[in-house]
């Protein structure tokens, strides 16, 4: 079955109760059983419920692996990831990674006993020298958020494997219509499926995919014995969304396209961040990992004036200034004092997050529109 047409039916089946062709929203959260233990599958929604149990199929299809899993959001996915690990354990992460995913780490597991090394991962080789005995888990993120920066997952998950260490890929930016981290090695694939999973700006909630079922099983563990679980009407939303998925992002590529190109002939514009530009420096590794290049696009004006980036996030009308990504609008923000204000500002700015950074989610509105909203905030 191509992806395409996956996003529909993969991972499927109609209601067997009266054959809908959408699964139900089943908001229960118990099931009657017909003696202690005997019932149908189902018996708390914690556990399991049949309305995420679809969405699970699906989200472990369009990822081509063997397990889905939905968590109440993408910290919550990546909380259950790191809650395979024990004190004394070590992580090694790119070190431009969301803010958030950096938060949990350094403010959360940090004080756990779990050591984490922040490194640039462009030259992925150089990961391998960062791997101890005490290392248990790889966390790369792909294209990075905010400045696209591409890690190469086939060359990550050889060092992990050669190093029996878990590789984690979050893949939040690129979608599985994009780019499928389990094809080409990693262990789990990490979704903020707030964002172009859901695609229409209304859920919260994230996702793990895995191919192992002994890794599934201690996933589903921590799951259930944690809670952080989505409910029956935010699936039935996610579902809805991976359905539209393969052309909701076919025209944020194009749109993608467009305005970063539009950016990089401005006179007023310093830097553009797009993994399509050939300039980009692992373009190649972009273009044989990925089927294209996103719609996700940052930059930085003249100057790395802090009042003009305001300036001109405040004068968007069509892009709205909001958190968040991945949705059929277009959204504009500030890292340095949204996304990313948990990061220190030293730490940040090494990365390239500087104060004059803008971050675009670029929609599926009409690409002259986008165009022409842009050249009047920017002036």
């Amino acid at each position: 079955m191509k992806f395409n047409t996956k996003t529909i039916h993969g991972g499927q089946q109609h209601d067997p109760a009266y054959g809908s062709v959408m699964p139900p929203i089943y908001q229960t959260s118990t099931y009657a059983q017909s003696t202690p233990g005997g019932h149908k599958g189902y018996e708390y929604s914690r556990t399991h419920n049949p309305t995420r149990s679809a969405l699970e199929n699906a989200l472990a299809s369009i990822e081509n692996g063997s397990h889905g899993l939905a968590f109440g959001s993408g910290l919550a996915a990546i909380d259950a990831v790191l809650k395979l690990l024990e004190p004394g354990d070590e992580v090694v992460s790119t070190n431009d990674l969301y803010g958030g995913s950096y938060r949990l780490f350094t403010s959360i597991y940090k004080n756990f006993g779990i050591k984490f090394h922040f490194i640039g991962m462009e030259n992925a080789e150089k990961i391998e020298d960062y791997i101890n005995e005490n290392t248990k888990l790889i966390w790369v993120e792909t294209p990075t958020n905010p400045v696209m920066n591409i890690i190469d997952i086939k060359t990550t998950a050889n060092i992990a494997k050669r190093k029996n260490v878990l590789l984690a890929v979050d893949n939040t930016f690129a979608t599985p219509y994009l780019q499928q981290p389990l094809d080409l090695g990693a262990d789990i694939v990490m979704h903020s499926a707030t964002k172009y999973i859901g695609g229409h700006s209304d859920l919260v909630m994230g996702a793990l995919v895995v191919k192992d079922q002994d890794l599934a099983k201690r996933l589903y563990f921590i799951q259930n014995a944690s809670g952080a679980v989505c409910g029956p009407q935010d699936s039935f939303l996610a579902l809805r969304g991976i359905k539209t998925l393969h052309i909701r992002m076919q025209r944020h590529c194009e749109n993608g396209k467009a305005v970063a190109e539009y950016l990089a002939n401005h006179p007023k514009i310093e830097k553009v961040y797009w993994p399509g530009f050939e300039s980009h420096p692992n373009h190649n590794i972009a273009k044989s990992q990925m089927n294209d290049f996103g719609g996700m696009v940052s930059f930085v004006t003249k100057g790395n004036n802090y009042n003009e980036a305001i300036k001109i996030v405040e004068n968007m009308k069509i892009f709205t200034l909001a958190e968040s990504l991945g949705g059929v609008e277009s959204l504009a923000g500030h890292p340095a004092s949204m996304t990313h204000a948990s990061i220190p500002k030293e730490e940040r700015e090494k990365t390239g997050v500087v104060d004059a950074l803008i971050r675009l989610s670029v929609g599926i509105e009409d690409e002259a529109d986008l165009i022409a909203d842009l050249k009047q905030a920017i002036g």
